[in-house]
Order: structure tokens, then C-alpha cells, then sequence
């Protein structure tokens, strides 16, 4: 069993930035995929973006360019490192780990409780 922990959200101005972490403990993730994914009120959960145990990465299009994910296999922590923020990132972001199929669509096995952002225009 894999728990994560994400931690790193809040409020912040249109164009400013925040560092998501997502601490994982249980069980080494060097081997696991790990993605962040948001939801905002009253829409679907969707995939922002994903990096391979080997430091591929992926990006949602909504979010390339000014969202960088990262991960430091010594302490067992991905981050999500957002800039350029629009009040349209306003959501609540969680962290997943697993060994999917798909970048995108997952499935993932494990699942942070999540952390807010809220970007104010």
C-alpha cells in the first residue's frame, strides 16, 4: 500500500505561482508512475499531469508551458510546480500513483485526500 499526502495549496493571484508536494510513505515509489489530477466544482476530474518512474513527463495542454511536474525518488516526493496561474486552475488537485496504462486516463491504484488552489482574477 502506497499513502500520499499532498500538501501546497492555496490562495494566490492571477499570475502568480505555487509548489504542490506530494509525499508518499508505505512503499518506495521509484517504481510508480506518478500523476496529479484536479477537479473543480461541478466539472470531472481530469488529468493535469504525470511523470514515468524513468522522469518522462506528460502535461494536460491546458497546462503546458507553466506547469512543471517533478519527482525526487531519495524523499519519496513529487512535486507540481505551477506558474502563470489563471483563476481557470482553481481546483481541488490530488495526487496518484500506480503503474497505469494510460498517462492520461490511468487507471492509478493510490490516491492523495487532495489540496485546494484557488487563483482570484
Amino acid at each position: 500500500q502506497v499513502q500520499l499526502v499532498e500538501s501546497g495549496g492555496g490562495l494566490v493571484q492571477a499570475g502568480g505561482s505555487l509548489r504542490l508536494s506530494c509525499a508518499a510513505s508505505g512503499r518506495n515509489i521509484n517504481t510508480y508512475a506518478m500523476a496529479w489530477f484536479r477537479q473543480a466544482p461541478g466539472k470531472e476530474r481530469e488529468f493535469v499531469a504525470a511523470i514515468s518512474w524513468s522522469g518522462n513527463t506528460y502535461y494536460a495542454d491546458s497546462v503546458k508551458g507553466r506547469f512543471t511536474i517533478s519527482r525526487v525518488n531519495a524523499k519519496n516526493t513529487v512535486y507540481l510546480q505551477m506558474n502563470s496561474l489563471k483563476p481557470e486552475d482553481t481546483a481541488f488537485y490530488y495526487c496518484a500513483a500506480g503503474r497505469p496504462s494510460n498517462w492520461y486516463n490511468g487507471p492509478y491504484d493510490y490516491w492523495g485526500q487532495g489540496t485546494q488552489v484557488t487563483v482570484s482574477s
